[in-house]
């Protein structure tokens, strides 16, 4: 060989390859080597497990109790219906899912049982044409423009052929099509995955789960899911301040995703009352669990997050004040009703004068919050509106119970005084318009004490001569009224009358609105929470608290406190002492001598009121009627105020109407509250 070939052996490319193999083969040894030496206990341990995976566990819901600690609404345990992502089909056998919902449904419905349903597309009576569903705009929007991908304006048959055609559901009858689909579109929603369980079925019962498990060979992927739900100790005693849960939606995910909150596609959330207004500290914290099945089949499971409870929260409200509040607020208007064009509706909303708490709130009619799913429909289409919260939602005209108003505005303003009298002459002529008195008075000259017990309308309709819309509403904003209390819950705002107002309306301001608005009867409209709080007011001397629903947040444990708001003051009115000395003479009067005398002359003490009655124009049967709302504000005991309450019934003849239902709650509080049996005080349970 010459040495021209020799060289010819050791060119540059030749090295390149050499040095490449052994680098090569470095690597391959150095992996080896990790893997057989340095790793070997870790794989070792995993050769024997032939599937691993993590699941998200949402944590326990925080529970809720009144102020002495006895629980309102608390968690329990009930099985779920899951689909497991590792076992269920896949997309591609979308024929070996569609038989396992299919039987799944029929199973359910053969015993009775509901599973979640959320296609936004309801199937005629005759099974043959479909529509969407009412009220569901955002959904049937995300259905056909997410899920879909149709135009805008598709309608409910064009989703529904387009889901047929997506999920292989030709086989079956237009109305079992649709419930599959159902299914189908609720997995592809949730976006169905390994870290995301599709749930089938709530609170699903034993025997039922027994079934699928015995059947588990064709249920492949159906499994069982032992989580938390909800339980009220009474459904029925203030469902509209709990509020309730639900799935959350797909706007709620995306306003919390948003606000860098975790939640996961298929959570459960406050949707309503207290469990929404604090959903922040009831939900429990995400925990992670790992699911390791063997060779052998043999399954382990770990937490390697712990999820946690959420918070409790203790609200201001008294369970037993609030059971004597409901009682005698349904069967006071019940007992109303032979004396009204109209169905029995209204509220009462107790409250601490000393520092805003709301002790109790009921509004009639109501419902059960416990059924609440069940009833639904039901509840949502009946024409008393069971589900609207008249306590904080409905604003009214308020009658003679705004006179305190009107009386404190013309004392501060230097426009009458205690001793400035008026004549009733039943008639009170202004521009040419004639104003009346209904009431039948004692004395005919009476004076501002006077004119609030036995509520002159003669008297006030001077006092409005003598002032102007802008300083009665001045104080009246002084006092809460027309604007949202701050309270923690979705409330009404109300509004004053003004010229503004009207202008707002296409409306002329005319003089004798003023005159109208000073006794109670213009365009002002306050909710009942504003005027318990206007109440409580004039009761402790001028300090304007915020009303609230919550007393404290503890922590699951209660060993610790995450919340304490206490009584917010909002505004020192700055309303003098003689002023409100003189208006708390005036509604003395009406608890002792007045309008509520008869109903407050066995009470433990002696209770301040003002009566009120405005009327409306309502349509009965399809004809329009004017009808009376009655109103009663009312605080105990008179000389050292302690409760604020007022009472809102639509359709009563009068306020004084009203007063038994005060008594009532008067009788107990100062009666018997405390004496009755309770868990445990709060310093003990809640320290």
């Amino acid at each position: 060989m010459s040495d021209t070939q020799r060289k010819s052996k050791y060119t540059p490319r030749g090295l390149v390859a050499v040095i490449a193999l052994c680098l090569v083969f470095a690597i391959f040894s150095g992996v080896l080597f990790k893997i057989q030496v340095i790793d070997a206990a870790e794989y070792a341990a995993a050769g024997s497990s032939v599937k691993v995976k993590t699941v998200k566990v949402e944590g326990a819901r925080g529970e809720i109790l009144d102020r002495n600690g006895n629980p309102l609404v608390t968690n329990r345990q009930g099985n779920s219906i899951i689909f497991d992502y590792s076992y269920f089909p896949s997309a591609k056998e979308q024929d070996k899912r569609n038989q396992i919902i299919s039987a799944l449904i029929d199973l359910f419905e053969q015993k009775g049982l509901v599973w979640i349903d959320s296609l936004p597309i309801i199937i005629s009576s005759d099974g043959k044409s479909y529509a969407f569903e009412a009220d569901r705009e955002k959904d049937i929007d995300e259905l056909r423009t997410d899920i879909l991908e149709l135009q805008n304006y598709a309608t409910a048959q064009n989703c529904m052929d387009a889901l047929i055609a997506k999920y292989k559901l030709e086989s079956f009858d237009p109305i079992k099509a649709r419930k599959v689909a159902s299914v189908c579109y609720g997995m592809r929603r949730l976006i169905f995955s390994t870290s995301s369980p599709y749930t089938f079925a709530d609170d699903v019962p034993i025997e039922v789960v027994a079934m699928i498990k015995e059947n588990n060979d064709f249920f492949l992927g159906v499994d069982v899911n032992i989580v938390s739900y909800r339980e009220y100790t009474d459904g029925t005693l203030m469902p509209h301040i709990l509020g309730r849960v639900g799935l959350i939606s797909a706007e709620e995910y995306k306003e919390k995703k948003e606000a860098g909150e975790p939640y996961a596609l298929n959570a459960i959330i406050g949707k309503e009352g207290i469990e929404s207004a604090m959903e922040s500290y009831l939900k429990g914290t995400i925990g992670v669990k790992t699911i390791s099945t063997d060779a052998d089949g043999k399954v382990t499971t770990e937490f390697s997050v712990d999820p946690q409870q959420g918070d409790t929260v203790v609200l201001t409200i008294d369970k037993n004040l609030q059971n004597v509040a409901k009682d005698a607020l349904s069967t006071g208007l019940e007992r109303l009703r032979e004396d009204s064009l109209v169905d029995p509706a209204g509220a009462v909303i107790i409250q601490d004068v000393n520092n805003g708490e709301i002790l109790a709130s009921y509004s009639y009619p109501s419902y059960d919050v416990s059924t609440f799913s069940q009833n639904y429909k039901e509840l949502s289409q009946a024409t008393n509106s069971p589900l609207w919260n008249r306590a904080l939602m409905s604003t009214y005209s308020p009658g003679s119970t705004f006179k305190p108003c009107t009386a404190i505005s013309a004392l501060e303003e230097g426009i009458i005084t205690s001793d400035t009298y008026f004549k009733c002459t039943r008639a009170h002529t202004y521009l040419n318009h004639r104003f009346q008195c209904l009431q039948q008075h004692e004395r005919l000259t009476m004076n501002v004490v006077s004119a609030i017990n036995e509520s002159c309308n003669i008297f006030f309709y001077n006092v409005a001569e003598r002032t102007d819309i802008q300083t009665i509403n001045e104080y009246a904003s002084i006092l809460g009224l027309g604007e949202k209390t701050g309270v923690e819950l979705p409330e009404a705002t109300g509004r004053l009358d003004s010229p503004e107002y009207r202008a707002s309306i296409k409306q002329d301001w005319m003089p004798g609105f003023t005159l109208q608005n000073a006794i109670g009867n213009g365009g002002s409209m306050f909710s009942p929470v504003q005027l318990v709080n206007y109440c409580a007011t004039i009761a402790n001397g001028g300090t304007r608290y915020r009303p609230h629903f919550i007393k404290t947040v503890k922590t699951s444990d209660y060993s610790g406190t995450v919340l304490e708001p206490g009584g917010t003051v909002v505004l020192e009115t700055g309303i003098s002492k003689s002023t409100l000395a003189t208006v708390r003479r005036g509604m003395e009067l009406v608890g002792t001598i007045g309008y509520c005398k008869n109903a407050f002359k066995d009470l433990p003490v002696t209770a301040a009121a003002k009566t009120g009655t405005s009327q409306v124009d309502r349509k009965i049967n399809g004809v329009t009627v004017t009808t009376n709302n009655g109103f009663l504000i009312t605080y105990a005991p008179a000389d050292n105020p302690q409760i604020a309450v007022c009472i809102a019934a639509e359709g009563a003849g009068s306020g004084s109407s009203l007063a038994p239902i005060a008594a009532k709650i008067y009788d107990y509080y100062f009666n018997e509250m405390g004496t009755l049996d309770e868990p445990q005080l709060e310093g003990t349970l809640l320290r």
